[in-house]
């Protein structure tokens, strides 16, 4: 439905039944975050808090809370963008069907942004929007679903623009209230582009924060989008709705918005920011990041503040990942050569594990069937886009392989077939996510690529084998066939020394945890622990490991996922 504002989609989602609605004043300092959490936790309604202490603004979350409620709010004009993303990265799709590219192509009018005069604002001040912290050690209170606009200095122009969603803390730490936001931005973002460019010439970049309007602009902020392809003409073609914007003090406005903030970044101009639970399941930890500079503050009459609650997968940013994989469906692997499906691990904390399928084609005639051109996917899959923050890229022949989405069964297979001697690449000293402590510092840490192929090399264990465990160990658990955790206080070389003696047939991957009951109780607990509290050079170790020619090899691989000193703190209600 072509939405005009975020209070008509409101309104059509309360008509739908899809609006919980909550009238008695709520303290924006963890008490709404606590219901939003309880809501989404049971596949419930948007929420629209009607009486929030401190201000005179409602607010709604929850919007984006389940995949069927998106497609509802987007239902009109789903199809055609999927569409326009197919003709983008499969240009001969129109000779398939050319009646329906041209209808495709008709609907593009909605990706012209367009220009409006500047109305409907009244100027407001930072302490006036509501102030919502969402956990309980949270440096202050901020937006979570923000929409920052800045353009390219060089270039200037509403077509080279970025839109993103980069965190803002709004109040705490040494802000000045009213005058200062927080504006955390993560690598490889193109606000960054933009700024390093602002830097070079000596001068400001202009920043606007957009704060709700339709819909399909807050979604734009986070849909990776093909390589110009402009998130404004995305959200004007997915809201069937032209991006409306205005110009004031030399700054861009979204016309649509219920609010907007607008400021300047100054070269090395930092504070520090946060901390902030995140959507990895942790805090990520103060650090200096840019502040903005702000210069007016402005708000609709009745406008609406759009926000969400971040933590350990599933939340509602995991229900923006499962829209985005409705919408590209296979662009990723039609850019990616012999890439046939990948699958991002939203229990992992995304950016974390990917688990891929991919073609093996380089030698058919070669009997031991080793990984070849995957190892050429994997490295193209490390150079895309947010994929190259990933830190464990498990890669297989289509062969007879699972499904990338079941990840159980993609384990299973890919342990009955790796060979732990040869399949180990490694990139160590390299970037991974801001947000993931495990490594050696921000952005730093390392990688590995495991690429198996070919036929099945073992059969797993179904059944705990009966090992003795050195001073240290204890609670050994299968979380899936040949899969084993255990407990462990000990030093990881005794372990491996005890082990080497003993036989461990059947296992083929051993992950120490703080609790393996825990670990063990679900999958997804597996997936979470294991991949999120390990950096890869520094915690994967082997049985009768070896190193030649730089390369690490074992017969088992022991994965350290302990909590260590550097990690940040787990999300605790």
């Amino acid at each position: 439905m072509a939405y005009k504002s975020l209070q008509q989609c409101v309104s059509d989602l309360d008509k739908k039944g899809e609006l919980l609605k909550i009238s008695d004043e709520i303290n924006p300092d963890l008490d709404m975050a606590s219901i939003h959490l309880d809501e989404f936790a049971k596949g419930g309604k948007a929420i629209i808090f009607e009486n929030i202490k401190g201000s005179k603004f409602t607010a709604v979350s929850n919007l984006f809370g389940t995949l069927e409620r998106s497609r509802f709010m987007f239902r009109d004009s789903l199809q055609i963008v999927k569409d326009l993303i197919d003709l983008k990265t499969n240009p001969i799709s129109v000779l398939n069907n050319p009646a329906k590219a041209i209808f495709t192509a008709l609907n593009g009018i909605y990706a012209l942004p367009k220009k409006v005069r500047f109305k409907g604002f009244n100027e407001i001040q930072i302490e006036d929007l509501p102030q919502i912290k969402c956990w309980k050690e949270d440096g202050g209170a901020f937006i979570t679903l923000p929409q920052v606009y800045s353009e390219d200095v060089d270039n200037p122009g509403i077509m080279n623009s970025n839109l993103g969603m980069y965190r803002v803390q709004l109040s705490g730490n040494d802000y000045e209230l009213n005058k200062e936001v927080g504006m955390h931005y993560q690598i490889h973002r193109g606000i960054g582009v933009h700024q390093k460019k602002a830097n070079k010439k000596g001068e400001p970049l202009k920043v606007s924060i957009f704060i709700g309007g339709p819909p399909s602009h807050t979604f734009a902020a986070v849909m990776p989008l093909p390589e110009g392809m402009s998130e404004l003409s995305f959200a004007g073609v997915l809201g069937k709705r032209r991006f409306r914007y205005s110009k004031k003090d030399g700054y861009t406005i979204s016309a649509d918005a219920d609010f907007v903030i607008c400021g300047e970044l100054h070269e090395n101009e930092t504070k520090p920011e946060g901390p902030f639970g995140d959507h990895l399941g942790y805090y990520s930890l103060k650090h200096d990041f840019p502040v903005l500079k702000v210069h007016k503050v402005y708000a609709k009459e009745n406008a609406i503040w759009p926000f969400t609650v971040v933590g350990r997968p599933p939340q509602e940013d995991s229900q923006f990942g499962a829209l985005i994989h409705e919408i590209s469906g296979k662009a990723i692997e039609q850019e990616i050569p012999g890439l046939k499906s990948v699958n991002a691990v939203d229990e992992a904390g995304v950016h974390p594990l990917l688990l891929a399928m991919g073609s093996e084609r380089y030698t058919p005639y070669n009997p031991t069937k080793q990984p070849q051109e995957l190892l050429t996917i994997a490295n193209h899959i490390l150079g895309t886009g947010q994929m190259s923050l990933a830190k464990y890229v498990f890669i297989c022949d289509e062969e007879n392989a699972p499904n990338v989405n079941d990840e159980k069964e993609y384990f299973t297979h890919f342990l009955e077939r790796v060979d732990w001697k040869r399949d180990f690449h490694f990139q160590t000293k390299t970037t991974i996510d801001t947000l993931d402590y495990s490594g050696d510092g921000l952005n730093e840490g390392s990688k590995v690529v495991v690429a198996a192929a070919g036929e099945v090399k073992r059969k797993l264990a179904a059944i705990l084998p009966n090992i003795d465990l050195p001073n240290g160990f204890s609670n050994p658990k299968l979380v899936s066939n040949g899969n084993l955790v255990l407990d462990g206080k000990g030093d990881v070389n005794d372990l491996i020394a005890s082990l080497e003696k003993q036989n461990v047939e059947g296992i083929a991957l051993l992950t120490l945890v703080d609790d393996s009951t825990f670990v063990s109780e679900d999958f997804s607990n597996w997936l979470w622990v294991t991949f999120t509290r390990s950096n890869p050079a520094n915690d994967i170790y082997g049985l009768h490991s070896e190193n030649k020619n730089k390369h690490f090899s074992c017969s088992i691989p022991i994965i350290d996922a302990r909590i260590k000193a550097h990690h940040a703190p787990i999300l605790e209600r």
